[in-house]
Order: C-alpha cells, then sequence, then structure tokens
C-alpha cells in the first residue's frame, strides 16, 4: 500500500469538541519538558474524561501524573465525580473538571491544570508541530473495535510545550514536546461485552481491521508463541515517541491473549510531522516483565518490536526509565474482571530504521503504558517452542498457571533424538483469591 499524503488537516471542530451522545469520551496529552530556572527535567500526562457508569449515573475524572525525573517522584492527582459530566461548552472545545480545563483549536489548545493537594499549578499551551492522524486511518478511517463497542482514535504526535509550573509556591518557566489524543465511541471498559447500540459498526470495524492486517502478513511458523490471561484483547500496549531526529512514532497492540509473537496492532511514522505511514506486520516480545504490585498480573518494563513495510523495516526497543506508576480503576461487581490498570512511565527508545538502501539509527524519549483489563483467574501463562531444521524437530510446552496453583512443562522431540518428558509442580501462594482489593 503506497504512503498517503496527508497535505490538509482532518479534524472538524465537531470532531474536537465533546460527544455527548457517546459511552466514553477523553482527551489526554503527555509531554516532556524542562523547567529553565533549575533546568530541570519532568514528564506529565494528565486525562479530562467522562463517560456512562451505568443506567443511572454518568461519571467524570480528572487524571494528573506529574513525574519530576530526577528526583524520581510522581505527583498523582485523581478526582472523580460518579454523577456529574465535564463542565463543556458543545460548539467547541472547551472542557473542564473542577480548576482543570483544555480548550482550544487546532493547532493550538491552552491547558490548566490545578493540584490543591500537592500545592502544584500548570499552565501552559501546546502548539502541534505536526498534523492530526487517525489510528488505522488507512483501514477504518480511525474506528477501532473494543468488546462489542467501537470508538474513534485520533492524535498529534508532536507539539510545543510552552507555560509555567508553580510548585510548593515556586513558579518556573517550562519548555517542552508533547502528545495530544482526543478518543469517543460507544464502548465500556466495566462492561466490555455487553451489548451496544450500534452491534452492525462493530462487526464492520472488526472485519476491515481484521482484512488489512491479512494483507499486510506474510504467513510464517514462529519459534516462539507466548500467551497470557491478562494480555486479554480487552488491554493493550502503547507506546509514543518522538525521535533525537524529529521523527514520531506511536505503537498500539490489542493483544488477544499473546506476550509474544505476531502483533496484532498498529505502527504510525511520520518522518516529517504531514506524511503518516501505518505498518501492520509486526513482531514483538517482552525482553522484561515486572509483577504489578496490585493485582495479580505481570506487563512489560521493556519491549521490542520489529516492524515492516515493503523494503520498510523497523527494529525498536522502548525500555521504562523509572518506577511505573500503575492507575487502577477498580470494578465494584468483579464477577469476570477485578479492574482495568494503566501502568505508565517514561522511557527511551532506541533501533534504526532502513530501507533497504540506507540505515539510520534512533534514539529517542518516550512513554510506554501498557494497559490491562484483569482477570479473576490471575495469571496464567502458555509458552510454545517449536523445534525447526536445521536444529531438529520437536516443540516443547509451559504452562505456568497461578488459578491451578501449578507449572507444566512437556518436551516432544523427534530429531535428531527423539524424546518425550513431563513435569509437574505446584506453585506455592498464587492463587487469585490472594490478590490485594482496593
Amino acid at each position: 500500500m503506497t504512503q498517503k499524503n496527508h497535505a490538509q488537516n482532518p479534524w472538524t471542530a465537531e470532531d474536537e469538541r465533546g460527544h455527548t451522545s457517546q459511552t466514553l469520551e477523553w482527551w489526554s496529552i503527555i509531554g516532556f519538558f524542562t523547567s529553565q530556572e533549575d533546568q530541570k527535567h519532568w514528564s506529565l500526562k494528565t486525562s479530562l474524561s467522562e463517560g456512562v457508569l451505568d443506567q443511572t449515573h454518568v461519571g467524570s475524572l480528572c487524571y494528573i501524573n506529574l513525574f519530576d525525573e530526577e528526583a524520581n517522584r510522581h505527583y498523582v492527582y485523581i478526582v472523580r465525580y460518579p454523577d456529574s459530566r465535564l463542565q463543556s461548552r458543545q460548539d467547541v472545545f472547551d472542557v473542564r473538571h473542577e480548576d482543570s480545563s483544555m480548550k482550544g483549536s487546532y493547532p493550538s489548545y491552552d491547558v490548566h491544570l490545578r493540584d490543591p493537594d500537592k500545592d502544584i499549578d500548570i499552565n501552559f499551551t501546546i502548539h502541534a508541530t505536526s498534523l492530526p492522524h487517525w489510528v488505522a486511518q488507512e483501514a477504518t478511517n480511525g474506528w477501532l473495535p473494543m468488546g462489542l463497542g467501537f470508538f474513534r482514535y485520533g492524535f498529534i504526535p508532536k507539539t510545543r510545550i510552552s507555560g509555567t509550573i508553580k510548585i510548593h509556591g515556586k513558579l518556573f518557566t517550562i519548555e517542552g514536546t508533547g502528545y495530544f489524543e482526543h478518543v469517543w465511541g460507544d464502548f465500556s471498559f466495566r462492561n466490555p461485552l455487553s451489548l451496544r447500540k450500534n452491534h452492525i459498526k462493530t462487526i464492520s470495524t472488526y472485519a476491515r481491521l481484521i482484512e488489512w492486517w491479512l494483507q499486510n502478513q506474510k504467513p510464517f511458523i514462529p519459534s516462539t508463541l507466548i500467551f497470557s490471561t491478562e494480555n486479554n484483547p480487552l488491554g493493550y500496549d502503547w507506546a509514543w515517541t518522538v525521535l533525537d531526529n524529529g521523527w514520531t512514532i506511536f505503537y498500539g497492540n490489542i493483544l488477544f491473549w499473546m506476550m509474544e509473537g505476531p502483533a496484532t496492532g498498529i505502527l504510525i511514522l511520520s518522518k516529517d510531522d504531514k506524511t503518516y505511514s501505518e505498518f501492520s506486520n509486526i513482531q514483538f516480545r517482552y525482553n522484561k516483565i515486572k509483577t504489578a504490585k496490585t493485582y495479580d498480573f505481570v506487563y512489560p518494563t521493556e519491549l521490542e518490536i520489529i516492524a515492516k513495510k515493503g523494503r520498510e523495516t523497523l527494529h525498536l526497543r522502548f525500555t521504562m526509565t523509572s518506577e511505573c506508576e500503575e492507575f487502577i480503576s477498580r470494578f465494584a461487581s468483579g464477577k469476570h474482571w477485578l479492574g482495568f490498570v494503566t501502568c505508565e512511565a517514561p522511557g527511551r527508545t532506541e533501533g534504526y530504521y532502513t530501507n533497504g538502501n540506507e540505515k539510520v539509527a534512533l534514539t529517542g524519549k518516550c512513554k510506554i503504558e501498557p494497559q490491562r483489563q484483569v482477570s479473576i483467574f490471575g495469571h496464567n501463562s502458555l509458552r510454545i517452542d517449536i523445534l525447526k531444521p536445521p536444529k531438529g524437530v520437536g516443540i516443547s510446552i509451559e504452562v505456568d498457571s497461578h488459578y491451578l496453583g501449578k507449572k507444566m512443562v512437556a518436551l516432544l522431540r523427534f530429531i535428531p533424538k527423539p524424546i518425550l518428558r513431563f513435569s509437574c509442580r505446584r506453585i506455592e501462594n498464587s492463587k487469585p483469591v490472594n490478590q490485594k482489593r482496593l
């Protein structure tokens, strides 16, 4: 598929403003900036969101995570209102949650964030230096499925941040680089498999994405496949990076239970802030994983991907460089899912790009966010290793089940020497009933 040149802004005023008829909507900003007076490095994520909680309640949320990179300290502010929407205008993008607000239109947006508990006040403008883009724009024009619902996902991968931060009574000027996204649709993290208002659109979105994904794959037998319960399709891996050479990369992977193997997601590369190239032929693996502080699940702190499109190849490694903040939305019923957890941390990107003629080394800052819908069954994984010629012919299977409390390993090798082995041992204190409930 040829690369498309989106020379015009694809966002309209209707795209940017709120959509009160939808089940869930949010606006998020991520940024890296420096306070000029002391040259301290910071990272930030903030979100204003609203959504239907049940048949009678519509709630709103303000989330601010300010991270002092030098002190390795998170300043987190979360306020939920279970019975009220965001304050907003219907004609333009202008939303507010108490003293925090976002407003504007492409290419400039004004942001005010207030954390009264920690005496933090942040005022800044983000000015887009890249065109907006819809995720999966080539396949669905920005529509994505989630459970039995669907949503539209737009983002701006590069902005200039300028403004001030007042923390503990001291005022600093800030300058940096940021990312902006807007998501809305008829979907729910709390009840992802409940019937939605327009199931025909959900089916159509799945079909178009699957067709697009299959068109870009080359069949092969992988050497290793790893599956796990926490990597169910209701969560995903996410990363954004601005590289030192000015390129931007967006990566999102709906997991379909896989922890290693072919990604069922997308990588979006822009070299010039105007033209976007979407990769769907992606292999991924987790180089390092961490057990969550609360519920029984694991997530990557370093992930590696190889994305291919025609003669182009991107080989990238995203690595968290600080303690990860685990943001938990707990589900009251807990019948099937305990909660939705976003594990976010700043990091570094390293790797290379090649188009067959040249090879470009890549480095840059990134934000990494594994997001997981946590199952009542806890962590359970299945690893399959396939031995292929010339090394031999065989298969090994390893099952690690916290729900059953057992670890089982089986090996079947035909060549060069036939081997059949099986072992099973108990894992102590592993059942999900021991998970910490908040």
